[in-house]
């Protein structure tokens, strides 16, 4: 194998060595166990465009030696490689997760946050909510998708997709609004977000810029910001910041007529605020967006069957305890990739019946740990490792 070594922070700003270990092309398939309950394997599929290779890990949730855990930088608006998220959170393997702001290319001067698109749930807690439709990144997902979409583990410890709905208010004097938004890259128009310390440290100036259906309009002049600690008004401001979020504070920020509701509050006001993500019956241990290619053993009406490209998808098996985390290698010889259409008809084909597609590109990959440390499993398409909002990470228990 190739070797290569890299110096990584850690949250704490303490220098680690991450020795990574990439696997080289053309490398025999290295089949088997990770651990138990945990086995890699890769083959071929072909394609429209021609040959795929697949790398594909396959979790027995079954087994109590095994958890899932969502990984991720310390931060929503932060971004690392998979083979660091892995390595730092002791994960014994990974794939990256959801698409993520790029808005450097259509908004100069405004920072791109690199937060993910839809919700996120980390340990029981929820970090964001999903940003309006008109703003995702990625490619169009099937009809009748709201863009809440998640994939997940529940607290029941089975693997299922699901919608995870922002609820929140925020309640002063003058009356109770409802909560827009959190810890997201872009709020809907005319509305208040709330921003706590999971947020980290970028500038929130992106939040107020597109609109609902198109996330290259303007932004907003008519910002508003209200900082909350103890049920009262901290701090007051025009426009957007940035900077650390100290842990008990949120801050609210308003576009529009969410501006306007909170122009009334000064310093020493009481508020009120309340948020969560709302799921089905079983609530989620761990969540993160995407969107759904496969239903009770179905693709799901609509999906793409013209574009190729190299893609990660999640399937799950019908008693939610079998778990299939699918990466296609990026090298030249099998760059062509998937259709979205086949990437649900392999999944089904492995005995999935529930699929769900997570980010692709160059953001694409699978990463195991061996005895001398994270090993890259497949070819990322770009060349190198790309930084990404957050992943799936799987790990052994004593």
């Amino acid at each position: 194998m190739n070797r290569r070594s890299a110096v990584v922070a850690s949250c704490g700003a303490v220098l680690a060595l991450l020795t990574v270990f990439v696997a080289p092309a053309g490398a025999a398939p290295d089949d088997g166990s990770v651990v138990r309950g945990v086995r890699y394997r890769q083959f071929d599929v072909a394609g429209a465009a021609g040959t795929a290779r697949v790398h594909l890990l396959t979790v027995d949730l079954g087994d109590r030696h095994v958890r899932v855990r969502l990984l991720q930088p310390g931060a929503v608006a932060a971004r690392e490689t998979v083979s660091r998220l892995a390595d730092a959170a002791g994960a014994v393997a990974g794939i990256n997760g959801d698409f993520f702001d790029i808005t450097e290319t259509q908004h100069p001067g405004i920072e791109a946050t690199g937060a993910s698109v839809g919700p996120a749930v980390a340990d029981g807690r929820p970090l964001k909510a999903a940003v309006p439709l008109g703003q995702r990144f990625g490619p169009t997902p099937p009809p009748g998708t709201t863009g809440r979409e998640v994939f997940g583990v529940g607290i029941d410890r089975r693997a299922r997709p699901g919608r995870l709905r922002l609820i929140g208010s925020v309640r002063t004097a003058a009356g109770t609004f409802p909560l827009g938004g959190l810890n997201q890259y872009a709020l809907p128009q005319n509305s208040i977000g709330a921003f706590t310390m999971w947020w980290g440290t970028t500038s929130r100036a992106r939040a107020v810029c597109g609109t609902d259906t198109n996330r290259a309009a303007g932004c907003d002049t008519d910002a508003r910001e209200v900082a909350v600690r103890g049920g009262r008004v901290v701090t007051v401001s025009e426009g957007t910041g940035g900077g650390p979020i100290d842990r008990g504070t949120t801050v609210l920020l308003g576009r529009g007529s969410g501006a306007r509701q909170l122009g009334g509050l000064s310093v020493g006001d009481r508020v009120r605020v309340r948020y969560g993500l709302a799921a089905g019956s079983v609530p989620y241990a761990f969540a993160l967006g995407g969107f759904p290619v496969l239903s009770r053993g179905e693709p799901l009406p609509g999906l793409d069957d013209t574009v190729s490209a190299v893609r990660t998808a999640v399937g799950v098996t019908p008693d939610g305890r079998g778990l299939l985390l699918l990466a296609l290698d990026g090298s030249p010889a099998y760059r062509s990739g998937l259709t979205v259409a086949e990437e649900a008809a392999t999944l089904r084909k492995l005995g999935a019946a529930e699929g769900f597609n997570l980010d692709g590109g160059g953001s694409t990959e699978l990463v195991t740990r061996d005895q001398d440390g994270i090993v890259i499993r497949n070819h990322p398409s770009g060349g190198a490792e790309r930084p990404v909002p957050n992943g799936i990470g799987v790990f052994a228990a004593p």
